[in-house]
């Protein structure tokens, strides 16, 4: 394929146009203003998917994404959602995503893959597939320690694993099965045919050729971010025949059909970034309409808003790398750390520990971004923030870890304690 031009870019912001902008594409202009369960749907019908992550430090990274945005979130609603309302589903899309349900159709192409990638009869997997399936079809929904086969197989994610929990992964991908429920991170699979109902599971595919779907899955993709760079892998993967060059082309097709705008940033030079025609009155507001007043927010390290690290550095200057796989020796800062979001500016993050028996949350560590300066209304929106985490954790106390229990600039955290006790949070847990 020749090398794509892309188009030049007709509209140039100002970092702090595109922070606003990303903020409130991102439903965080200003946090936590969404309602119950029509508010995550909302926000996951606008950004097409959030990326689910089974780690739970401080709650999973769905919730993580949902807390920062629907106000009074609880895991619950999610759960609820999920696996008995079933209008939201768990699948692939940015890689393990959760999507709306009526997407189904949309992802013909991806299960038809899976199939011809996983789908050999003789494959260990698949020869145990039926039995598999017949044991759900009789028992109902099944884990792989459900099932009695002990045999052990190479998997794709580069160690040996139950031959049983591999062929549910099979089938799940090829859209056999789906998953029922889950037990922390443990899924209970059933039927697909039992969790979604037939006329969606026979609806056709609305993109008739590769192109349409390719069209399609890249105009969703940069309104997963709200303002796309072409040369960012670590959010375009899992978008079928869609490479480096290929997306540039689907880019430039994109703007040239009117569904995407090419648009510059200054001081981010020689770079072209891409938003979707239909978000440009949120473009539009970003500039005029007068800011909020700043809120606090914990964000996600997988987060919608995290996607690009690189436009975090430029539009941010947040330098964040999730050091979950570093071993201690080299993380600089801790295992699963958290970003802290004050108006349109990171100002901090933190290192986070939860003890669910004791429902207590613990800041382990603390760091203030560069050159930011506290003064008392962020300490007020910083308390508040946290006042609604502990809310969502269902955290009945905060505690100061060693490293940080003497930090002047977190005197606010001991507040929360009496605010906890004042407001009785125990009916949240309900």
């Amino acid at each position: 394929m020749p090398k794509i031009t892309l188009p030049s870019p007709t509209i140039t912001l100002s970092k702090a146009h595109a922070r606003r902008f990303l903020l409130a594409h991102q439903r965080l202009w200003p946090p936590r203003r969404l309602k119950d369960k029509a508010g995550i749907l909302d926000f996951v019908r606008h950004v097409g998917c959030i990326q689910f992550d089974p780690i739970n430090v401080a709650g999973r990274n769905p919730d993580l994404v949902l807390q920062s945005r629907v106000a009074n979130y609880r895991p619950a609603l999610l759960e609820e959602l999920l696996y008995t309302d079933r209008q939201l589903l768990d699948g692939f899309d940015k890689v393990a995503s959760i999507y709306l349900t009526t997407d189904w159709p949309r992802f013909a192409r991806r299960r038809a893959f899976e199939r011809g990638h996983h789908g050999d009869p003789s494959a260990p997997p698949m020869r145990i597939a039926p039995d598999v399936i017949q044991a759900i079809r009789e028992r109902g929904p099944l884990s792989s320690i459900d099932l009695k086969n002990k045999d052990m197989v190479d998997w794709y994610w580069g160690h040996k694993t139950r031959l049983t929990r591999a062929s549910l992964e099979t089938l799940y991908v090829m859209g056999e099965v789906g998953v029922h429920h889950r037990v922390g991170a443990r899924r209970a699979f059933d039927l697909i045919e039992r969790l979604l109902p037939a006329e969606l599971l026979s609806a056709p595919d609305p993109s008739e050729t590769d192109e349409e779907h390719q069209n399609w899955h890249v105009l969703r993709r940069v309104g997963g971010l709200g303002l796309a760079q072409p040369s960012a892998p670590q959010y375009w993967g899992m978008i079928l025949g869609v490479n480096g060059d290929v997306r540039r082309a689907i880019l430039a097709r994109l703007v040239e059909r009117g569904d995407l705008v090419a648009v510059a940033v200054d001081g981010v030079p020689k770079r072209t970034f891409f938003i979707r025609t239909a978000d440009l009155p949120t473009l539009e507001a970003a500039r005029t309409k007068r800011a909020p007043q700043a809120r606090a927010a914990v964000i996600g390290a997988l987060d919608n808003l995290m996607w690009d690290r690189k436009l975090l550095r430029w539009v941010f200057d947040l330098e964040y790398v999730w050091e979950v796989y570093k071993p201690a020796a080299k993380r600089k800062y801790g295992y699963y750390v958290l970003p802290v979001l004050y108006g349109d500016r990171f100002v901090a993050r933190f290192d986070p520990a939860f003890d669910k028996k004791r429902h207590a949350l613990t800041i382990t560590n603390w760091w203030w971004e560069e050159n930011v300066r506290t003064d008392e209304a962020m300490q007020v929106a910083l308390s508040g923030c946290f006042r609604d985490f502990m809310r969502y954790l269902d955290a009945s106390q905060i505690e100061l870890g060693e490293k940080v229990v003497s930090e002047r600039t977190l005197r606010w955290v001991l507040s929360l304690n009496s605010q906890a006790r004042q407001a009785d949070l125990a009916p949240l847990r309900a």
